[in-house]
């Protein structure tokens, strides 16, 4: 079966081509940073627009790059949620049209189970079950994993994602936008020994996270230190390795804790801060040290893109799973409430 995954969820637009046999054809992602960085966020209406002129070009894009006609097309995926609304609409509308002009069945599919089977994409893939840690700009979460919609929230956020926190954390730094990336690259200059920073909720049971406050400390750290510093940009370099070390910090510690708990020993991290390097050498490491083992997907597939929702929907439409006529998107949408396979 060969499913074409359309991906519309916030400011990337992603497409790809997914085969069960040949694996992933071909994919395509266009970002939208340059539009939203003036406003130093993601603006919803925009985006929307953005994805009205883009999406479509990118399907003959992929197309033409895994060579493959309409006709050679066994079904279409698209995420239904959660995201900006109005971006999901664009990508649900044509996809679901799509499906209905080739005569092939269509699946809408859950943003965050696109970001945890895309591990599975790799050689070697995890086998089940295992713990997922999904975190990215908009979700941390972590979560057992039976099977393909099978899954057990086990801890999320309580407020600001880890990439939420890092984006704003950024922008108190004066790093432009997107600032995850810009302050894992200002932390790699800092001094690791200059400041320490909090690990929220670390020091109490339970797995669910809370950065906001961290945020906040950063904040009054540059307030206070950046006062007359002989040196700005070192001081600021320091203070972004001290937040990005707390935030990595208090992931392993939670992963470890959630492994513990679960009793697997198999635990994968997607999601767009999945790709930052120090987190993923610190986990290496931790995890190693308890005989588990870590997977992530490549770092072109940690960010939003088609082809985690090609293979999520290619899992679901050959079970013989596939939504009417009509279509539904939603902001808002529970990771437990999926159909196991």
């Amino acid at each position: 079966m060969r499913v074409l995954g359309i991906e519309t969820s916030c400011d990337e637009t992603g497409v790809a081509i997914y085969d069960g046999e040949a694996g992933l054809q071909a994919h395509a992602v266009y970002s939208q940073v340059a539009i939203h960085a003036q406003y130093g966020g993601v603006v919803p209406e925009l985006a929307s627009r953005d994805h009205v002129r883009k999406t479509l070009p990118l399907i003959h894009q992929v197309l033409d790059e895994a060579k493959v006609a309409a006709a050679d097309i066994d079904g279409v995926a698209y995420t239904a949620g959660p995201g900006l609304i109005g971006a999901l609409l664009v990508g649900a509308a044509l996809g679901r049209s799509l499906a209905w002009a080739w005569g092939v069945p269509a699946i809408g599919v859950h943003h965050m189970e696109g970001h945890l089977l895309a591990p599975l994409l790799e050689d070697p893939a995890p086998e089940f079950p295992f713990v997922a840690l999904l975190v990215s700009g908009g979700h941390t979460q972590l979560v057992d994993v039976a099977g393909v919609g099978r899954y057990r929230i086990l801890g999320e956020s309580v407020d600001d994602a880890a990439g939420e926190a890092f984006d704003k954390t950024a922008k108190i730094l004066g790093l432009p936008y997107p600032g995850g990336p810009e302050l894992a690259k200002l932390a790699e200059r800092g001094d690791p020994g200059r400041f320490r920073f909090p690990r929220p909720m670390t020091e109490r049971p339970g797995l669910d996270f809370s950065f906001s406050g961290l945020k906040t400390f950063a904040l009054n750290t540059c307030q206070h230190a950046l006062a007359g510093a002989a040196d700005p940009d070192q001081t600021r370099a320091d203070i972004a390795r001290a937040f990005e070390e707390a935030v990595v910090d208090t992931l392993v510690i939670k992963c470890r804790r959630a492994l513990k708990e679960t009793g697997h020993r198999r635990l994968i991290l997607a999601g767009g801060v999945s790709a930052n390097r120090r987190l993923r050498e610190r986990m290496d490491a931790a995890i190693a040290a308890v005989s588990g083992e870590t997977y992530y997907p490549h770092p072109t597939l940690c960010t939003d893109n088609g082809a985690m929702i090609a293979y999520a929907g290619w899992q679901r439409l050959r079970a013989g799973q596939q939504d009417a006529l009509s279509f539904a998107p939603r902001a808002r949408w529970a990771m437990e409430s999926l159909p196991p396979l």
